[in-house]
């Protein structure tokens, strides 16, 4: 939603601006990190706001680590939040991907470039082009993600936030 795009563009540019913040985690709420966009604002009169492509650039180009805390799942504009972070802490009951190819849409914020830098061409053109859910396990072999944890996610990403 409009509300979450401008709640991280403004938390990010806060976190940057704050010497006291060494690292940034981001997580979902209620076991979930994001299912990506409700696509029924794909139908409705565009708003003024963020987008997302601007806000994942801007997570990528911070100066202080971002650590993506992945619970539930990460599909489609989720996955390429979590593709903008500089590392991604993964629940071993995780699921990530690219849904929005199966309604014949392609990922619409950077994560066809992002993908197939992290985990080669080959891979992500079947994550891409499929739209299939990537368990956890599966995405620490690709590359997708840095480490595959059994207990609480946001410490695990808070534990490496620190650590880097």
């Amino acid at each position: 939603s409009l509300t979450v795009l401008q709640a991280l563009e403004d938390g990010l540019k806060r976190a940057d601006a704050d010497p006291s913040v060494k690292a940034v985690m981001i997580c979902g709420e209620n076991g979930k990190f994001s299912a990506g966009a409700d696509i029924r604002g794909f139908s409705s009169p565009k708003k003024r706001g963020t987008a997302l492509g601007p806000i994942i650039s801007l997570i990528e180009r911070s100066e202080k680590p971002v650590v993506a805390a992945i619970e539930g799942v990460a599909l489609g504009g989720g996955l390429e939040v979590a593709l903008g972070c500089h590392y991604r802490i993964a629940h071993v009951k995780a699921r990530m991907g690219l849904p929005e190819v199966t309604i014949g849409l392609l990922p619409g914020a950077e994560g066809t470039q992002r993908l197939p830098r992290l985990i080669g061409v080959p891979a992500a053109l079947d994550i891409i082009t499929t739209g299939r859910h990537i368990p956890a396990t599966e995405a620490l072999k690709l590359g997708l993600v840095d480490d595959v944890v059994e207990e609480n996610t946001i410490e695990a990403a808070i534990r490496l936030a620190n650590k880097v």
